[in-house]
């Protein structure tokens, strides 16, 4: 006990030294202050931030004469010499541009994102305040070359260069060095578990590959978030907003959005901070009533399978349901001539029948600092915490609810090095499969067999009377659906709640997941070191530890481990050519192994020329990989039209099911039931698209095509960029270009595989020269997958950007950029093999404001167009029309109570739109808040 005593009495002290104290206020040009600037005493680490009104004090164990570095972005740096104690040191600092912030993302090491050898963005502390979105998570999308897809409310999933999808595992986001994405999904939920707005100190994006530095899923892109010190930016701050969303589906709706910091530095080793974050809202509606297939089918349709209905999905061929009650007596012989060959899809339910729409989030983290030498070298421990309720929308559609996530970690670093360690750990909570939620509550009202049965009865009683086709159809569906369940009754709520309660699919809907990622990560810069170069190593190791209790995963049998590491080096030096010009070589390389797989390097190299430091022409080459996700690898998931099966090489077989043969299929095996797994999918399949598209017109066995995926291997990527940046007098312009080419192109292939028969077509029946495998398929005896694979086929994108951004009108920003995409991939050769580039092939984004329009009021305004595009993802494929957004805020100061007051509105033009196929109409938001201290 008194050893802890003393400890704690180390940590908590404040020990005072002789000291030079050094204070003053920094402003602007105009004479506003600029809360946040960094005073930094030059050749130490000691250093401070200005508060709300631009005051600053610093103290230091240095005597004078010694200087201060004064830097904010977005101005100029300042260097001043203090020559004296408690000396005044008031700073005007003038307006910089973007070409002098520094980023440090590109390459592991601070540096002016002028010289940055790929294209960067970047998105600060003035960006965040001044951003016409809602929040800054969302201002994210104004960025040149960025996609957002609005999956919902409160999750959306950020993208760059293509191959988008909401379960987008080719992107990777580090909050503070972490991986936030869900073990059991591979991929981040927007920003359930990133940061509170008051805590930012900076967003950084990496567009493109990214391998060579930061490992296997850095294969689009990377976004980078950054929080503030506890020792740099203490206090209380927080914020509030109010408003509501609009949409036509789901009305006028309240919306609120709040956080809290609180940060308190106890002396110059030891700091705290806790961070709070609660958002509530309604969810964009999703009440689209297209046909899935774009077959122009209505509800009127006889086999209707509605985008947003669910429930439908439960099909089969009348006819053949007519032969079976024939065999087992139930109506007369020969009846079943008189019923068409058609199929009948059951009734569905609306998918507002099956969500409140309640979108929420709760969030907290909290970290404790300490520095035992007052000094760069700290010791840092932050826990996070996430919960909240979404809408996500994969094979099918989701109800994420109560979902709960958590990180802690632990990180030893300096200026030079770092050593970091955390685990990643999820939980599904209440969350349900909104499809296989209709499905089974049908089937608990009503079996199939009977629903049909009762169908066809009534088709063939009608018939007999006289009834036309139409009639009969619509009175046998009638009767069928007698006393089906209501939404909004007593019955219908409770057959919900016990089956959204119900981890096995074929009865219920619901998740199971409690599934980890343990991660470490190290790096040293060797930069004070060396002198010719700068030089940095480090390495990451990785842990999966998957268990879904066989509700995702195929782990009935208990959870399913696997593990990755990767060591990476990197040289940067710069040349000086000649007086005016310079050049910067940056050499990288990693090698990466998981034990699922063998052993790769990924190189990248890049050059920078600067020339009269207003100029940067950049060229850069770079690999990357992604490893399969941990679903592409041991998935096996029922989505009711197919079973998703991962393509590692022991998962296969892992997928046990029981099927009930056709009376055809049962006569021809011997056994009216058998057991099936997976391996059929990867040994013995045909490709649908043969079954449905070829074989089904001309019946003829020459059509079907086998398929027989590949196990998955890593997919490769070769990337080329050039790039531009520079300063025109007053003109501001980033520019670059690229070509990726990909190998073993990771992506999912539909196939079908007969439970008897071969796919060569040796079997047949006996007495018979009918293949078993065709017999097989005629008898509807098969099962779909969707497998995980790669494929041979070329695939390539290219695509550019440029941005420009100047002040005109005496101050005011404008801003401009251009974004142009481009799939290259032969779709007609390779009419099985789907990309999911999902990317529109031009994005435009303009805006402009003033930060100070007149005295402590501001304005900005945002505005996008967004090309039209097609969607392919598992729960469907369609198009995605052109639409334009635009958003404004205006804000106003309060200096002497330390506020602004914001108020805004997003998609103010209230044109709905959608950003991929089978999600909600986007509509409008309107909102105001207040923000208090936040530097």
């Amino acid at each position: 006990m008194k050893t802890i005593l003393n400890l704690i009495a180390l940590l908590l002290c404040v020990v005072t030294y002789g000291q030079t104290t050094v204070k003053g206020k920094i402003t602007d040009e105009s004479g506003l202050p600029l809360p946040g600037a960094n005073i930094i005493v030059v050749g130490t680490t000691s250093g401070t931030v200005s508060d709300f009104d631009g005051n600053y004090t610093i103290t230091t164990e240095q005597e004078p004469p010694f200087s201060i570095r004064v830097s904010y972005t977005g101005f100029q740096v300042q260097t001043l010499e203090v020559t004296s104690n408690n000396q005044t040191i008031n700073v005007t600092l003038a307006e910089g541009n973007e070409l002098d912030e520094v980023v440090i993302s590109a390459s592991r090491t601070p540096e002016r994102i002028f010289e940055s050898p790929v294209t960067v963005e970047r998105f600060g502390l003035k960006e965040i305040k001044n951003t016409a979105s809602v929040d800054f998570y969302d201002g994210l999308e104004n960025l040149k070359g960025v996609d957002i897809n609005t999956n919902s409310l409160t999750f959306k999933s950020i993208n760059t260069r293509g191959f988008a999808s909401f379960a987008n595992t080719r992107f990777m986001q580090l909050v503070d060095g972490m991986d936030n994405s869900a073990p059991a999904l591979n991929f981040p939920l927007g920003n359930l578990l990133g940061m509170t707005e008051t805590d930012v100190q900076s967003v950084e994006l990496l567009p493109g590959a990214a391998s060579a530095l930061y490992g296997a899923n850095a294969f689009n892109g990377i976004l980078f978030m950054r929080s503030k010190s506890p020792f740099d930016h203490q206090g209380i701050s927080g914020y509030i907003k109010r408003g509501i969303t609009s949409q036509e589906a789901a009305g006028d709706n309240d919306y609120t959005d709040l956080g809290l910091r609180m940060a308190y530095k106890f002396n110059e080793k030891f700091a705290v901070k806790v961070n709070f974050g609660y958002l509530k809202g309604t969810d964009w509606a999703a009440n689209n009533e297209e046909d899935r297939f774009n077959r122009g089918l209505t509800r009127a349709d006889l086999n209707y399978d509605g985008i947003n209905i669910y429930g439908d999905e439960v099909s089969t061929n009348i006819k053949d349901v007519a032969e079976i009650l024939v065999d087992r007596g139930l109506i007369p012989s020969g009846a079943d001539a008189l019923i068409p060959s058609v199929d009948v899809s059951r009734t569905g339910y609306q998918e507002s029948a099956l969500t409140n729409y309640n979108a929420e989030s709760i969030k907290a983290d909290w970290g404790l600092y300490f520095r035992p030498w007052e000094n760069d070298f700290e010791i840092q421990y932050v826990g996070k915490i996430g919960s909240g309720n979404t809408i996500y929308q994969g094979a099918n559609r989701y109800n994420i609810r109560n979902f709960f996530l958590q990180q802690h970690k632990l990180e030893i670093r300096n200026d030079d090095f770092f050593v970091r360690g955390y685990i990643t750990e999820d939980k599904a909570g209440d969350s349900y499969d909104m499809v296989f939620t209709g499905i089974n509550i049908n089937r608990a009202w009503k079996d199939d067999q009977t629903w049909f049965g009762e169908y066809v009865g009534e088709y063939l009683q009608q018939t007999l009377g006289g009834a036309t086709s139409d009639a009969a159809h619509l009175a046998a569906r009638q009767t069928a659906d007698t006393g089906r369940l209501i939404p909004g009754t007593p019955e219908f709520q409770r057959t919900f709640d016990r089956i959204t309660n119900d981890p096995d699919l074929t009865t219920g809907s619901r998740f199971q997941d409690n599934s980890q990622i343990y991660h470490a990560d190290a790096n040293y810069n060797f930069g004070d070191l060396v002198d010719f170069a700068e030089i940095q190593v480090g390495g990451s190791f990785r842990t999966y530890r998957l268990n879904s209790f066989g509700t995702i995963y195929t782990d009935n049998d208990g959870p399913i481990t696997y593990s990755e590491v990767g060591f990476y080096t990197q040289l940067q030096r710069s040349l000086e050519l000649s007086e005016s010009v310079e050049l910067k070589l940056t050499g990288s390389v990693r090698y990466d192994k998981s034990e699922l797989f063998d052993g790769f390097f990924s190189p990248r190299l890049a050059a920078g020329f600067t020339i009269n430091d207003n100029h940067n022409i950049r060229a850069s080459f770079q690999t990357g990989f992604r490893n399969p996700t941990t679903q592409d690898l041991y998935i096996g998931l029922d989505v009711g039209r197919a079973i998703l099966i991962g393509g590692a090489s022991d998962n296969p077989g892992r997928d046990i099911r029981p099927y009930e043969l056709s009376p055809s299929g049962a006569a021809i095996v011997g056994q009216g039931n058998i057991i099936f797994d997976g391996n059929g999918a990867y040994n013995n399949s045909f490709f649908a698209s043969s079954v449905t598209n070829g074989f089904a017109q001309s019946g003829n066995p020459a059509d079907l095509e086998i398929a027989n995926s590949n196990f998955v291997q890593p997919e490769q990527v070769s990337s080329f960029e050039l790039g531009y940046r520079g300063k025109l007098k007053d003109v501001i312009i980033d520019a670059s270009a690229y070509y990726n080419s990909y190998q073993d192109f990771l992506a999912n292939e539909t196939v079908i595989a007969p439970f008897y028969g071969d796919v060569q077509l040796t079997q047949t029946v006996p007495g018979s020269s009918t293949p078993l495998a065709v017999a097989a398929i005629a008898n509807g005896d098969f099962q779909a997958y969707q497998t995980y694979t790669n494929s041979d086929a070329e695939v390539n994108s290219y695509g550019a950007a440029v941005q420009v951004s100047t002040k005109i009108l005496n101050g005011f920003d404008l801003s401009a950029n251009y974004t142009w995409a481009r799939l290259d991939f032969d779709v007609a050769a390779n009419p099985d093999f789907r990309t999911n580039f999902n990317t529109p092939e031009h994005k435009v984004k303009i805006s402009f404001g003033k930060t100070e329009l007149f005295k402590n009021f501001g304005f900005n305004t945002a505005w996008r167009w967004s090309d039209n595009f097609f969607w392919e993802a598992s729960f469907g494929d369609g198009e995605v029309p052109a639409y334009s957004v635009l958003d404004a805020q205006i804000n106003y100061r309060i200096p002497s109570l330390k506020t602004t007051l914001k108020v805004g509105a997003t998609n103010l033009l209230q044109d709905e739109y959608f950003t991929a196929f089978g999600t909600g109409f986007i509509g409008s938001m309107y909102y105001a808040s207040l923000t208090i201290n936040n530097l």
